[in-house]
């Protein structure tokens, strides 16, 4: 009895482990994701941009680096191209950006804060872009989808 007790406790302990290893475990965004839609919210005020029609942006992941590009799909529209990149940290379902490398200097350099969740082949971040310099302070909530 006494050994079936100690068993079923071991058991149980092992198990209580591996739970909380697979809770803290990051999520898996490695590869290219392609933007849906991006909701901006500042002073109060919402805006949706819709992503499946005149523009078209990726972002993609490796172990320690992601890039973005942003074009419009209207071959006269040239001023549109935006593009960044840099590190990241992801612990669980925070990821820190540190934008490295940017059109406007302003946003260089800086550190965002973002939550992540992954629902099948979509990735939501939400977080807070926040450059002084730049006059920015938003929330932002973007939706991609898994490029196969």
């Amino acid at each position: 009895m006494r050994l079936n007790i100690l068993a079923l406790f071991a058991g149980l302990s092992l198990l209580a482990c591996s739970n909380k290893k697979e809770s803290g475990k990051s999520l898996e965004i490695q590869g290219t994701w392609q933007l849906l839609s991006a909701t901006t919210i500042e002073k109060g005020t919402s805006q949706t941009t819709d992503y499946s029609g005149k523009l078209k942006m990726i972002k993609m992941f490796n172990n320690t680096h992601f890039a973005f590009l942003k074009h419009s799909l209207n071959a006269k529209d040239t001023s549109s191209f935006d593009a960044g990149g840099g590190t990241f940290v992801l612990n669980g379902d925070d990821y820190t950006e540190h934008l490295e490398y940017y059109k406007d200097k302003n946003w260089e350099d800086k550190h965002f804060n973002f939550k992540l969740s992954i629902h099948n082949d979509t990735l939501i971040q939400k977080g807070v872009e926040k450059v002084e310099k730049a006059g920015v302070d938003r929330v932002i909530i973007e939706k991609y989808i898994k490029v196969k």
